[in-house]
């Protein structure tokens, strides 16, 4: 299973960015697809996640403004961020969980300019 990602770039406060994650390999029965994030000097957290349902869950600095989304047909998952801010720089990773195995994918950098 691999994980690529994409759409990392360099934004200006209230700009927005769509960064995309597609999995290939042998892949069925995908339940959660989410993002975390990790800025630097800081821990991993979640970002936002979305079941197999359609179910989303999403940190409390990214309600309202980021929206989380899949296409199973496709096996990627989507993150659109809106009215990005300098604290939302930092280098997002994704993954999906099958069964109980969780895959990464590697990171993507988004900065935030003020």
């Amino acid at each position: 299973v691999q994980l690529q990602a994409s759409g990392e770039g360099l934004v200006q406060a209230g700009g927005s960015l769509r960064l995309s994650c597609a999995a290939s390999g042998i892949i069925y029965g995908i339940n959660v697809m989410g993002w975390y994030r990790q800025a630097p000097g800081k821990q991993r957290e979640l970002v936002a996640l979305i079941t197999s349902g359609g179910t989303t869950n999403y940190a409390d600095s990214a309600k309202g403004r980021f929206t989380i989304s899949r296409d199973n047909a496709k096996n990627t998952v989507y993150l659109q961020m809106n009215s990005l801010k300098p604290e939302d720089t930092a280098v997002y990773h994704c993954h999906i969980d099958i069964v109980t195995a969780r895959y990464w994918g590697q990171g993507t950098q988004v900065t935030v300019s003020s």
